[in-house]
């Protein structure tokens, strides 16, 4: 198991916090440090069942000045909307985990946390 985090982020350290309660075997990435690549994204983002405007930060500074809440989402759409996250991954939502048994979750609320616990 991965979790995608931002330390600053309380909703991360909540969730490092129930991942080691369970005795959770996982691997951190600082993904502002350690940002995924497009093709990374790609995989999460199928792993997630979501499209690349759900999982994407709209009101940080960065989308603001690209103007993305007015982006076209649609299907024509994703490459862009990946290649800006890829850029600028402080628009990615976290935290994300990624399962061992392939599926993912951007752990948010307490529920979509705990469907990812052993």
């Amino acid at each position: 198991m991965e979790i995608w985090i931002n330390p600053r982020c309380g909703k991360c350290r909540t969730a490092l916090n129930e991942l080691n309660a369970a005795g959770a075997k996982y691997t951190v990435r600082r993904y502002l440090e350690d940002p995924p690549t497009a093709a990374e994204l790609e995989q999460v983002l199928e792993r997630l069942g979501l499209e690349p405007w759900d999982i994407t930060r709209t009101d940080e500074p960065i989308a603001k000045e690209l103007g993305m809440k007015g982006w076209p989402r649609e299907a024509d759409e994703r490459v862009r909307w990946i290649a800006a996250m890829a850029e600028h991954p402080v628009l990615i939502q976290r935290p994300i985990i990624t399962a061992d048994d392939g599926h993912a979750v951007v752990a948010r609320t307490p529920e979509v946390l705990k469907s990812v616990l052993p």
